[in-house]
C-alpha cells in the first residue's frame, strides 16, 4: 500500500484505507478546506472564546487599575505582564504535554488513561505552582534588580503578591481544560470562561469604584474569577464526564502517581517550549522601565501588550484546535489528514493577522482610550501603533504552528529553536537598538519581532520537511508506551475516592 512520504506530498499520495482521501484537484482542495475547517472551528471557536474571557479578566482588572492612575496601572501592567504571564507561561506549558498525551490516546482508542494523565498533572502543576511563589514574594528587589524604576518595582510587587492565590488556580484549571479539549469537550468550558469573566467585572466595579479598595480590590476580583473557573472545570469533569457517559473520567486512581517522572519530563519540555515564547514578550515590558520616563514608557507598550494579547487569545484557541486535530489523527494513524489540518489553519491564521493588522492601523489614535484618558499616554500609544500592527500579524502564524509540534509531540525540538531564535538573537538586538542606539521603546520592541520573525520561518520550514507517516507511527508507539497495561490496569481498577 502506497503511504504519503514526507511533507507536502501527503496531500497528494494515497494513504491508508481510512486516511482523509488524497486532493486531486481544485474541487478536492475546496472540500477539504470547508470540511476541516468545520472541524478546526468546532475545537477552536469555543476555546478561543474561553482564553478570551481568560485574559478578558486581565484586561478588565487592567482597565480598573488604570483609572486610578498612571503609577497604579504600571504597576498592574508588570503584575500581569510579568509575573502573572511568568506563571501562565509555565503553567500552561506543564499542561500542554497533557495535550499530546491526552489527544494521541484519544485517537488511539485509549479513552481509560484520559483520567489517569490528568491526576498526574495536576499534582505536577500544583508542586510547580507552589515552586514559584517565592518569585512573587520577593517581586520588587527581582524588579530593582533588572534595572526597574523604584516606584513602580514598590507598587508591581505589592500587585504581584495580591494575584498569587490565582496562580493556585490556574494549575488546577489548565490541567483541566487540556483533558476536556483532547475529548473536544470545550462548549462548557467556554461558557464558563464568560461567566468568570462578567464575575470578575462586577466584583471589580464593587470592590474599586463603590468600596474604594484600589488595587487590593482588583486584584481580589482577579483571583476570584480564576477560582470561578478552576473550581467550575473540576465540577463539570468529575460530574458529567465520567467513562459510563463516554468521557475519559473513571475517578480518583492509585495510577496517578505511576510513571511521574517520564510524564515530568514531557511536562517540562513542553512548559520550555511555552515560557520562552510568553516570557519573550514580557521581556519587553522589564526592558523598557529602564528607559528616560518609565511610567510613560511602561504604560504604552502594557496598552499595545493588552491589545496584542486579545488577539493571542484566539490563536491560542486556534493552537489548541490544531493540537487536538493533528494529535487525534497521528493517534489515529492518519498522517494526510493531520497534514490537511497543518494547511487550512496556517492558511487561515494569516488571513486572521492581517485583518487585526489593518483595524490596528485604522484605529491607532483612538484604541487607547479604552485604558487610559492621559494625552500624553495615548500619544505614545499612537506613536508606536505601527509596531503593534506587525506584531498581529507574527503572532498569527507562529502559535498555530506551535499549536502543531505540540499535536506531534515535538516539545524539546521547539525548545531549542526558541531559545536560539528569542534569547540569543532578538532579545540582545532588541537591547541594542532600544538602549545602544537610543530608539527607545520602539527600538526593544523591532529587535524582538524580528526573533519572533526568525522562530516562525523555521518552524514552518519543520513543518514542511516532517514525514508524516514517521510521525504517524510515532504517535502509535507512544501510546502504547505510555497506555498498553497502564491502560487495562486503568479499566479494572476501582476508583479510590469517588465514581465518575
Amino acid at each position: 500500500m502506497q503511504q504519503p512520504p514526507a511533507g507536502p506530498g501527503t496531500t497528494t499520495m494515497a494513504g491508508a484505507n481510512d486516511d482523509a482521501p488524497p486532493v486531486r484537484s481544485a474541487g478536492d482542495a475546496a472540500r477539504m478546506v470547508w470540511d476541516e475547517s468545520k472541524r478546526l472551528w468546532g475545537i477552536g471557536l469555543p476555546i478561543a472564546v474561553g482564553m478570551v474571557s481568560t485574559y478578558g479578566i486581565s484586561s478588565v482588572t487592567q482597565m480598573f487599575v488604570g483609572h486610578l492612575g498612571n503609577l497604579p496601572l504600571a504597576a498592574a501592567s508588570i503584575g500581569l505582564s510579568v509575573f502573572a504571564t511568568f506563571a501562565l507561561g509555565f503553567l500552561l506549558g506543564m499542561g500542554s504535554a497533557l495535550e499530546t498525551l491526552c489527544g494521541q490516546a484519544y485517537g488511539a482508542g485509549q479513552v481509560a488513561m484520559l483520567g489517569v494523565y490528568l491526576q498526574r498533572s495536576w499534582l505536577i502543576l500544583l508542586a510547580s505552582a507552589l515552586l514559584m511563589s517565592p518569585l512573587f514574594a520577593f517581586a520588587e528587589p527581582l524588579l530593582l534588580l533588572v534595572g526597574q524604576d523604584p516606584d513602580v518595582a514598590r507598587e508591581a510587587a505589592r500587585f504581584a503578591l495580591y494575584i498569587l492565590p490565582s496562580v493556585f488556580a490556574m494549575a488546577v484549571n489548565f490541567a483541566a481544560g487540556k483533558f476536556l479539549q483532547a475529548q473536544s469537550r470545550v462548549v462548557v468550558p467556554a461558557w464558563i470562561g464568560l461567566a468568570a469573566l462578567l464575575a470578575c467585572a462586577l466584583l471589580s466595579y464593587l470592590l474599586v469604584v463603590v468600596l474604594g479598595c484600589g488595587m487590593a480590590g482588583a486584584a481580589l476580583a482577579y483571583d476570584a474569577a480564576h477560582w470561578v473557573i478552576a473550581l467550575a472545570q473540576v465540577a463539570y469533569i468529575v460530574g458529567w464526564c465520567g467513562s459510563d457517559r463516554g468521557g475519559g473520567w473513571s475517578g480518583w486512581s492509585a495510577a496517578a502517581f505511576h510513571d511521574v517522572g517520564a510524564f515530568l519530563r514531557l511536562s517540562l519540555e513542553s512548559a520550555v517550549m511555552l515560557c520562552l515564547e510568553i516570557w519573550y514578550l514580557g521581556m519587553i515590558t522589564v526592558l523598557t522601565g529602564g528607559l528616560g520616563d518609565a511610567q510613560v514608557a511602561v504604560d504604552s507598550l502594557g496598552i499595545c501588550m493588552n491589545v496584542n494579547g486579545w488577539e493571542g487569545m484566539i490563536f491560542i484557541g486556534l493552537n489548541a484546535a490544531v493540537s487536538v486535530r493533528v494529535s487525534n489523527e497521528l493517534g489515529s494513524g492518519r498522517p494526510r489528514a493531520a497534514w490537511n489540518a497543518v494547511v487550512v489553519v496556517v492558511g487561515e491564521a494569516l488571513l486572521i493577522g492581517l485583518l487585526f493588522m489593518a483595524l490596528v492601523l485604522a484605529f491607532r489614535d483612538s484604541f487607547s482610550v479604552i485604558f487610559t484618558s492621559d494625552d500624553a499616554l495615548r500619544h505614545a500609544v499612537s506613536r508606536i501603533a505601527g509596531l503593534l500592527a506587525v506584531t498581529m500579524v507574527l503572532n498569527s502564524v507562529q502559535p498555530v504552528v506551535s499549536g502543531v509540534a505540540v499535536g506531534g509531540g515535538w516539545q524539546g525540538l521547539v525548545a531549542y529553536i526558541n531559545l536560539g531564535c528569542y534569547y540569543v538573537f532578538g532579545l540582545p538586538l532588541g537591547y541594542l537598538l532600544g538602549y545602544q542606539l537610543n530608539l527607545g521603546v520602539g527600538g526593544i520592541w523591532s529587535g524582538m519581532l524580528a526573533g519572533v520573525a526568525l522562530q516562525t520561518l523555521i518552524l514552518l520550514a519543520v513543518v514542511w520537511r516532517t514525514d508524516w507517516k514517521a510521525e504517524a507511527a510515532q504517535a502509535s508507539s507512544r501510546v502504547q508506551r505510555w497506555g498498553g497495561k497502564a491502560a487495562a490496569t486503568a479499566d479494572q481498577a476501582k476508583p479510590l475516592l469517588l465514581e465518575a
